[in-house]
């Protein structure tokens, strides 16, 4: 399995203005600029370690996921949360050679935690031996910082502020018990069941 991110998180959109104001550094200065390049690299850090801990993609954005077998006939759990869309499904022989399966074919189960493409009729269409599967599809809350749920744009904040204030020391590996708390309730605890 491979998830690939077409689309990046634009800079526009990333949440430097409140990062600034959390560290509460200087404003109204000519240089106020200046560390923004080294603000956007720990919320890009901090957006990817909660979106990693949580599966749950914080952004609005584009993804393609290659299989080379399904986990069962009838259905694909998808890796990130919340999904949005299902764009296409492309299966793709040992050679290469792509066939695009009619959308009729699959849905989307879009479950918030569990999403998944399930099959319109009683299987998924059979991978090619040797071949792959690539579906493509959207994830995230939404375009915009405010979209995000109040918990985890908190978490990304204290985490980026906690990658800045570190990094004359290395940084601290700990997460702390307050992204570690905001972030509890979005943990997907998988314990079996559902595919």
């Amino acid at each position: 399995m491979t998830l690939t991110e077409i689309t990046p998180i634009p800079l526009a959109a990333l949440p430097l203005a409140e990062l600034r104001d959390h560290l509460r550094l200087s404003s109204g200065f000519a240089d106020d600029a200046t560390q923004d390049g080294l603000l956007e690299q720990y919320v890009r850090a901090a957006i990817a370690t909660v979106e990693g801990r949580v599966a749950r993609a914080l952004f609005l954005r584009s993804y393609s996921l290659r299989l080379t077998r399904w986990r069962n006939g009838y259905a694909q759990a998808l890796p990130v949360a919340p999904v949005t869309a299902l764009h296409s499904m492309t299966l793709l022989d040992a050679g290469g050679v792509e066939t695009l399966v009619a959308p009729a074919r699959f849905r989307l189960d879009a479950d918030g935690t569990r999403p998944r493409v399930e099959a319109a009729g009683t299987a998924l269409p059979s991978i090619p031996t040797g071949g792959a599967v690539v579906i493509a599809f959207s994830a995230g809350f939404g375009g915009e910082w405010t979209s995000i749920p109040a918990d985890l744009r908190q978490a990304v904040l204290l985490l980026a502020a906690q990658y800045y204030e570190g990094r004359e020391a290395g940084g601290n590996p700990d997460m702390g018990f307050g992204v570690r708390a905001l972030l509890e309730r979005w943990r997907d605890l998988r314990l079996g069941g559902r595919v």
